[in-house]
Parts: structure tokens; C-alpha cells; sequence
């Protein structure tokens, strides 16, 4: 099996793929190659930065159409990281707003400034620290992880995603603070982007 990161310019790519050679023990390559891209059998989509010099790159190597294909008309997992997971989403706030790719209904909203945790006491932006995590559907990302788990945060911004069945987990450090989505989504099959289809479903 071969796990292909997706070279299009931003995050850190380096990083990424000896992550996943340390956890995974599979080939792992960093490529724009479509050839290479599309004959791999996972797909990571890293992301690091502002969105719209993420999405920007994106179209710019013209591997937006690529992503598009994937995502539409193949079967193939693919992991989103960061800003990689955002672009998955309809819509960002950050920027002054960006259009993403719109594969999950939802949008992608910065942490309000006035969060407080259940002492009253105000809580900064970024987020920055271990958050335990709830489990919301088995995925196969949880094998050897305990439902409330801690994980480590540093951002500003949070998936809010319009659909439950796309979320995984969240974590919250306020109370009333909006859900947070964890750190991947995954298509499940083929869809198309104006029929988005919960985890487990085939396309009619």
C-alpha cells in the first residue's frame, strides 16, 4: 500500500510523511504527480498557513480539479490535516471570508473572543493545550484510542459542521463554546458535491 501526501506548496511535508511512516509502516510519498496521486491507495491533504493561500496553491498547481475527482468519483480515503481538513468544508471566516472545495456542509468560524470556562475566567485565542476528546462514531482512526482521550490544540478556528454524522469527535474548553471537530474527516465513498452523504452511505 502507498500513502501519497499532496504536494501542492503548503504544510509541512516533511513532517507529515515521517509521521505516517512511524505509525503506519507503509510506504508513504510526497508528490503533485496525478499519476502518482491518483495509483495510491490513501491520500493525506496537509495544510498550514491562511485558507486562502491554502486554496489558492491548490488551484494554482492545478491539483484542485485532481482533489475534486477524488473526492467525487473514487472510493479512496483521504485524510485531511489542519488547514488540509478546513478546505474540506463549504465556507471560511477567515480572510474575510473563503470560498472552500464543499464537500461537507458547514463552515469553518474563528473562536469568539469573549469564551469563558466555567469559572468565568476568560479564555485566550488561539487555543492552545490538551483538550480530552469524545468519541461520536467508531472509525477506524480510533484503533488503540480510548474514548476521552487528550489531545494537543493550537488554533483559532473550529469546524462547525452542519451534519453529526461527519463528526467524529469533539472536544470543548467553554461552556456554550461551539462544537469542535477532530483532526480528520473521512468520505466513506463516492459523492457528489451537491449530494453530500453521511459516513457508511452509497450514492444512489
Amino acid at each position: 500500500m502507498t500513502i501519497a501526501v499532496i504536494d501542492y506548496g503548503m504544510g509541512n511535508l516533511h513532517s507529515v510523511a515521517k509521521a505516517l511512516e512511524h505509525v503506519t509502516h507503509e510506504n508513504v510519498v510526497i508528490t503533485r504527480d496525478p499519476r502518482r496521486i491518483l495509483g495510491a491507495t490513501r491520500l493525506v491533504l496537509p495544510g498550514q498557513g491562511a485558507i486562502r493561500d491554502c486554496v489558492g496553491e491548490l488551484e494554482r498547481t492545478e491539483l484542485r480539479g485532481l482533489v475534486d475527482d477524488i473526492l467525487t468519483r473514487q472510493a479512496k480515503p483521504l485524510l485531511g490535516i489542519c488547514v488540509g481538513q478546513q478546505m474540506l468544508l463549504e465556507r471560511s471566516e477567515e480572510n474575510g471570508g473563503v470560498e472552500c472545495l464543499g464537500f461537507f456542509e458547514g463552515s469553518v468560524d474563528r473562536f469568539p473572543g469573549d469564551m469563558r470556562d466555567a469559572h468565568e475566567q476568560r479564555l485566550k485565542v488561539p487555543h492552545m493545550g490538551w483538550n480530552v476528546v469524545e468519541q461520536h462514531h467508531d472509525h477506524p482512526l480510533w484503533a488503540g484510542i480510548d474514548n476521552r482521550e487528550h489531545f494537543y490544540f493550537v488554533h483559532s478556528y473550529y469546524v462547525n459542521a452542519d451534519n453529526d454524522a461527519h463528526v467524529f469527535g469533539t472536544t470543548s474548553t467553554a461552556r456554550s463554546a461551539p462544537t469542535w471537530l477532530l483532526a480528520a474527516i473521512r468520505l466513506c465513498g463516492p459523492v457528489s458535491p451537491r449530494k453530500k452523504l453521511p459516513c457508511g452511505s452509497s450514492p444512489a
